[in-house]
């Protein structure tokens, strides 16, 4: 008997039981994702065509879920504008790359599940409750972890020994977990012959004077922190610090892609990759806050071998060795 002969032939709640969950089947489930990068970006249209494909993998394709995007195009300031609309227009599932975006729809909705990615330290900054017990509507998928400052400080040294003076710039309102990755910094420092110090940039002039500020005398190297603010102006950084001879070290690997020395961090496309499990689970039914938020599991040093030419560095051959990726 096909199932609208059988509905038919039932009565009273059942018959409208069954209907309803007919419908639900059969609706399209809504996806939205909120980007803090323009849709142009390269690593936005990258992040876009993952998620589509690992979607897919996992069943949900055009026939039963309609996936929307959001582009804040570095516009932090507006993002709550952003989230608000988002979340007024009732999606199934909400995902979220950056601390100021799920920030943002965290103050918007207590209800609608969200899907993190890239996003670091999110208990300490109280997106959940706890990594293993996530709890009310947000889980997700961490990025930088609090161990790999000392390893950035370890690198820029490696590939440029005369470094003697070590900064990392951060913008604080769109990355305020940093003063937490403070203490890890220190203790890390101590091992290296190396002065640190911390900047803080809102702006592209403050980026300008910070940079400089790193190469005013010999022995400067700078840390371009992973934060989404420095990101959305990274074509920025990389020319003022080929202007200025500066080593400089990236929290995202597409950086020194287009030009900047050496980044070593999470596969950020990996991470957003396996975002897409956490939606798959949620629109079939599991809660987000009894998922538990996810680490990395892909690192990956890139090296620009064309930028060092330019810096008049020696990369020396174990760090080569150790790449992932070398940009000739």
């Amino acid at each position: 008997m096909r199932r609208r002969e059988f509905i038919a032939g039932l009565t009273g709640a059942a018959a409208w039981s069954l209907t309803v969950r007919a419908q639900q089947l059969q609706r399209l489930r809504r996806i939205v994702y909120l980007h803090p990068l323009a849709e142009n970006d390269p690593e936005t249209q990258a992040q876009v065509a993952v998620l589509r494909q690992a979607l897919a993998q996992l069943g949900w394709t055009e026939r039963n879920a309609q996936i929307e995007h959001r582009f804040a195009a570095g516009d932090f300031p507006r993002m709550q504008a952003y989230a608000d609309e988002v979340v007024g227009s009732a999606p199934d599932v909400i995902m979220a790359s950056s601390s100021p975006a799920l920030a943002a729809l965290k103050q918007a909705t207590s209800t609608i599940p969200i899907v993190f990615s890239l996003v670091n330290d999110p208990a300490g900054q109280g997106f959940v409750a706890s990594l293993a017990r996530p709890g009310g509507n947000i889980t997700g998928f961490s990025y930088i972890d609090f161990p790999l400052i000392g390893k950035w400080l370890e690198l820029l040294k490696e590939i440029a020994p005369s470094v003697k003076r070590i900064t990392l710039m951060f913008n604080p309102q769109t990355a305020p977990y940093y003063p937490m990755f403070l203490r890890e910094f220190g203790r890390a420092a101590a091992t290296l012959a190396a002065e640190i110090s911390t900047t803080t940039v809102r702006d592209e002039v403050e980026i300008e004077a910070a940079v400089s500020a790193s190469a005013h005398s010999p022995g400067g190297g700078l840390i371009a922190a992973a934060d989404p603010f420095l990101n959305a102006r990274r074509a920025l950084i990389i020319a003022l610090a080929e202007r200025h001879r500066l080593p400089v070290i990236y929290g995202f690997q597409y950086v020194v892609r287009e030009g900047g020395l050496i980044s070593y961090s999470p596969d950020g496309l990996d991470v957003v990759r396996r975002s897409a499990s956490y939606v798959d689970r949620i629109l079939r039914g599991e809660r987000p806050g009894e998922l538990p938020v996810q680490a990395p599991i892909k690192y990956e040093l890139v090296i620009n071998l064309k930028t060092a030419k330019v810096l008049d560095l020696t990369v020396p051959p174990t760090l080569l060795a150790l790449a992932n990726e070398v940009i000739e």
